[in-house]
C-alpha cells in the first residue's frame, strides 16, 4: 500500500493516517518539548533509589511539568490518571504508578510525555535502583545501543523498516528478543499519528523516510521470550516469562541529511550509569 505524505501545515491536527511533513517552526516546537521531557527525566535521577515509591515519582514529575508551564500529555489520556508511567522488572510498558517502593536491583523505565505550546515531547529512559545485578545491567546497555542503532538508519530515502532491521539483528545476535505488541508512532501536534515504528523487519522495507517526518523509536528488549500480556487494569504489559525487559525512547525529526533527537538528556544522562 502507498503511504500518503501531506504538509504538516495544510493537514491540520487531524490523524488521518497520512504522514505528515514538517517544516522549521515545527523543529522549534519539538526542540522545546523535547528539551522539557527530557529534563523531566534528568530530575528524576537523584529521586529514583530504594525505598522511594514510583507515585512519588509521579507526583515530583507532575509538579515539575506543570511549573515549567507545560502540560502532562499522559494525564487523562484514555482515562489514565498519571503524569508517567514506571514500568519496574518484568513489566514491558504503561507500569502505573503506586504505592509499593522501589527495592535495591530493581530496574525501572519511566516514560513521560510532556505539552509545550501544543507539541508533545515523549521519551523514556531506564533506571538502575541501587546496585543492579550484571544480567540487568547488561540488559540495559543492550537496549540503549538497540535504540541508537535504529536512530542511526535515520535519513531520507531509508525505510521504517531499516530502524527496526538494526534493532532486531543487534538484539537477537546479543541472545536477546524484541517486542513486538507495541511500537513507535508518529508525533507532533498529535501524541500519536502515523507512521508507527516497529522495533523489527527487513531493510528496505516500509514507509519511506522523508525530511520533516517526526516520530518516536522506542524498542522493548526482553531478556527471555517476546510475547507480553497486558494485566486486568488495562494498562500494564508484562513479560509472559516474567523475565527482566528494559526499554529507551527519543522523540527526533527526519531532516535533510539525518535525523535529529529532540529528547536528548540537557545533563547527559541519556545512559546509566547516571554519575
Amino acid at each position: 500500500m502507498m503511504m500518503n505524505y501531506i504538509q504538516a501545515d495544510t493537514a491540520g491536527d487531524t490523524r488521518d493516517g497520512a504522514i505528515k511533513l514538517h517544516g522549521p517552526e515545527a523543529f522549534a516546537g519539538m526542540r522545546k518539548a523535547g528539551k522539557l521531557a527530557a529534563a523531566c527525566l534528568d530530575m528524576l535521577v537523584p529521586l529514583v533509589k530504594p525505598g522511594v515509591t514510583t507515585e512519588a515519582l509521579d507526583a515530583a514529575a507532575q509538579e515539575y511539568i506543570l511549573d515549567n508551564g507545560a502540560v502532562p500529555a499522559c494525564l487523562g489520556y484514555r482515562g489514565y490518571k498519571h503524569t508517567i508511567c514506571t514500568s519496574v522488572n518484568h513489566v514491558v510498558c504503561h507500569g502505573i504508578p503506586g504505592s509499593k517502593p522501589l527495592k535495591n536491583g530493581d530496574i525501572v523505565n519511566i516514560d513521560v510525555t510532556v505539552i509545550v505550546d501544543g507539541w508533545h515531547g515523549d521519551t523514556s529512559r531506564m533506571y538502575p535502583v541501587g546496585q543492579i545485578n550484571r544480567k540487568a545491567e547488561r540488559l540495559i546497555n543492550i537496549t540503549y545501543d538497540a535504540l541508537m542503532l535504529g536512530i542511526a538508519q535515520i535519513k531520507p530515502g531509508n525505510t521504517v523498516g531499516d530502524i527496526g532491521a538494526a534493532i532486531q539483528k543487534f538484539a537477537e545476535a546479543e541472545r536477546c528478543s524484541v517486542v513486538e505488541d507495541f511500537c513507535g508512532h508518529g508525533i507532533g501536534r498529535l501524541f500519536h499519528d502515523a507512521p508507527n515504528i516497529l522495533h523489527l523487519g527487513n531493510p528496505g522495507e516500509g514507509e519511506e523516510l522523508r525530511e520533516g517526518m517526526f516520530f518516536t523509536v522506542e524498542p522493548m528488549i526482553n531478556l527471555g521470550r517476546a510475547h507480553t500480556k497486558v494485566l486486568a487494569d488495562g494498562w500494564t504489559a508484562v513479560t509472559r516469562d516474567k523475565k527482566l525487559t528494559a526499554q529507551f525512547e527519543h522523540s527526533l525529526g527526519v531532516t535533510a541529511t539525518g535525523v535529529e533527537i529532540f529528547t536528548k538528556s540537557p545533563a547527559g544522562f541519556d545512559r546509566p550509569p547516571y554519575d
